[in-house]
């Protein structure tokens, strides 16, 4: 099983870094998590967010955050549209799902036909 998460959306932030003071290097960026296994794929609804100041390479946490910065968050939050959750079976999984069907459909003909001996 793969986990891995894929950017829905970017945003620039004009705020002001609370490491390097610079005001044109903030970059939040909202993830949605994706599962991977050997019988399907899942996008999920869970939702991450990072902000990472370009100029100073540095994780902005939520405990750094600004009133600002905390602002312009929850704008960005309510404008970010996520992917719909779903998950689609591989061809493996139809294999195993028909393989159990044509199993049960034989053993009850099996016991159908030993019942009426």
């Amino acid at each position: 099983m793969s986990e891995k998460l894929i950017n829905i959306k970017e945003v620039a932030l004009k705020n002001n870094c609370p490491e390097c003071f610079s005001n044109d290097g903030l970059h939040l960026t909202f993830k949605q998590k994706i599962v991977n296994t050997k019988l399907y794929k899942s996008i999920t609804s869970d939702i991450s967010h990072e902000i990472e100041c370009k100029t100073c390479h540095s994780i902005i946490y939520p405990v750094q955050w600004t009133d600002d910065i905390d602002r312009v968050f929850e704008y960005q939050k309510k404008a970010v549209t996520p992917k719909k959750s779903s998950t689609y079976l591989k061809k493996a999984s139809w294999f195993v799902i028909i393989a159990v069907i044509i199993i049960i459909i034989a053993i009850t003909l099996l016991i159908i036909y030993y019942t009426n001996l």
